[in-house]
């Protein structure tokens, strides 16, 4: 009989949720678009957390892929990744700054706060010479640059929706 410790129950629960909030949040219709944010946050926190571990600022004592390479294939190839396509998705385009700048804070700050008790409390993730405060910045400047890059990707979309809607007002007339 195989016996987990509970950092490996953790993981598998977090996995669990994951795929969870993937089947809740994540419309049919709009897979095309969460595949989008989904692959640009792989590859941003791909580059972060190889840089990160490698020089020594955070490890992951437990982890999958152990052989692979030294950061946490969970957090940076799944978790954050599917957690900013949810965030773009359901990004509050059509809201003042504050509705949009309180969105980053609550998504942003839930994250570090996980990531905070993770550390503090099981062997996840272990910051060396890293401060809750670098994963909360560096958490909001890459969803910020998944943002651009969203934007940016389905411009034509954006364009269309903006357009029929200034139609729909009686300013395009």
């Amino acid at each position: 009989m195989v016996f987990l410790s509970k950092d490996k129950v953790l993981l598998l629960s977090f996995w669990v949720g994951t795929v969870g909030i993937l089947l809740t949040l994540i419309p049919k219709n709009k897979i095309r678009n969460a595949m989008v944010a989904f692959f640009y946050k792989q590859l941003v926190t791909w580059l972060f957390g190889l840089l990160v571990v490698e020089k020594g600022l955070i490890k992951y004592p437990v982890r999958l892929f152990k052989k692979a390479n030294k950061t946490s294939f969970s957090f940076e190839y799944f978790f954050y990744p599917v957690l900013c396509a949810v965030f773009n998705l359901h990004y509050p385009e059509n809201k003042n700054k504050l509705i949009k700048f309180l969105y980053y804070l609550l998504n942003i700050g839930f994250i570090t706060l996980v990531e905070f008790f993770a550390e503090r409390y099981t062997n996840l993730i272990k910051y060396i010479k890293w401060k809750w405060y670098w994963s909360f910045i560096t958490l909001w400047l890459t969803n910020y640059s998944s943002r651009l890059f969203y934007r940016w990707f389905f411009k034509d979309e954006f364009k269309f929706v903006l357009h029929s809607k200034l139609k729909n007002t009686g300013v395009m007339e």
